[in-house]
């Protein structure tokens, strides 16, 4: 744990970065709070399908983080994590709130049960709807570096990352990337731990895309969820699955 002047210092060198990124950051949260992630949610115009997927320095990340609905959206909470973010999110557009409104509601809505260690004022979390809008909040106490980047149909946000690069260049290989969505989250979270990813290093990673009646089978929503919960590299074992999935489909491998 850093004594109290390097978490000032910390805190305002990730303000600076923020305004220089037009990202939103942040000073240390409690070590016991320190569930660090990156993630990306996206949306395929052309298919219909909407996706997440993360990585993190922690065991079985997509078990809490990713929540995803056809037909609704797709939600991920992170950072000083409230799991119930994920479905509250889903229900909330499901209720026809755009995406925010629900972080609005999200927040003014959070009971905040534990501040002393587990504060909302550290909780991260995106949320898209069916149709690729978006809404990211990046809370003032989540662990530095955080923040997010928001694009068209795209954002990417993490925390205790090596630096805003991370998030930058997450969004920009989802857009410069072609093929399936599953090819372009998997092209951002290769992306973002090129640029130094989770400070801590790799554990697990997940991947979760839906749309209607999109799946393998009969009256199936879920297009892919797949899950790396403890390996060396996590990425390039969900790029093989990913790439497993491609060929169940029959649809062409993705770039390398």
């Amino acid at each position: 744990m850093r004594n109290e002047s390097g978490a000032r210092a910390a805190a305002r060198g990730s303000v600076a970065l923020a305004l220089a990124a037009v990202v939103a950051s942040s000073a240390a949260a409690p070590a016991s709070a320190q569930v660090a992630t990156f993630s990306v949610v996206g949306y395929d115009s052309i298919t219909g399908e909407v996706g997440v997927a993360v990585q993190s320095r922690v065991f079985s990340v997509g078990n809490g983080v990713i929540w995803g609905e056809a037909g609704v959206g797709v939600v991920a909470t992170q950072a000083v994590v409230d799991v119930s973010y994920g479905p509250k999110g889903l229900a909330l557009l499901r209720q026809g709130l755009t995406p925010a409104e629900v972080a609005e509601r999200l927040l003014a809505e959070d009971p905040d049960p534990r501040p002393e260690r587990w504060s909302k004022a550290g909780r991260q979390f995106s949320v898209m709807d069916a149709g690729g809008d978006v809404a990211t909040h990046t809370g003032p106490e989540a662990s530095a570096w955080a923040g997010h980047r928001v694009a068209r149909h795209v954002s990417a946000q993490g925390n205790i990352l090596a630096g805003p690069e991370v998030v930058d260049g997450m969004v920009r290989a989802f857009q410069e990337t072609e093929g399936h969505l599953s090819f372009r989250l998997l092209a951002a979270l290769e992306a973002g731990q090129a640029a130094g990813g989770d400070r801590r290093g790799m554990q697990s990673a997940a991947m979760l895309i839906v749309g209607e009646d999109r799946g393998v089978w009969l009256n199936n929503d879920v297009v892919l969820r797949l899950q790396v919960d403890d390996h060396p590299e996590p990425i390039v074992e969900l790029r093989r699955l990913v790439e497993l999935a491609a060929r169940q489909r029959g649809g062409r491998r993705g770039p390398r």
